[in-house]
């Protein structure tokens, strides 16, 4: 069974609570600057494990330091809160790179 999808409202109040994500059209993105190639891959390996935890997969792209992540669920068709939980779960790991 597919996740309902966010209305236009949910969207918008969730993304106030994350700034560094921005919305392009189904997806929600971000890209974090890791201190160093091996600090983006860890991120990574802990994004991972989360996203395995909530079956709930990103697309993520590795840039030498640069790690960028993509969130929508696929089978709904759009954004749910599947991807705002696991961007909000990105969120709380990105921080602990500073």
């Amino acid at each position: 069974m597919s996740a309902p999808l966010l209305t236009e409202t949910e969207l918008a109040e969730s993304l106030t609570d994350l700034p560094d994500w921005t919305r392009d059209g189904d997806v929600l993105r971000r890209t974090v600057q890791a201190p160093n190639f091996l600090a983006g891959i860890e991120l990574v390996r802990q994004v991972a494990d989360a996203a395995e935890a909530a079956n709930h997969h990103p697309d993520i792209d590795i840039r030498w330091r640069n790690v960028s992540f993509g969130l929508s669920t696929h089978d709904s068709g759009g954004l749910t809160a599947l991807d705002t939980e696991l961007a909000h779960t990105i969120d709380q790991l990105a921080a602990r790179l500073d």
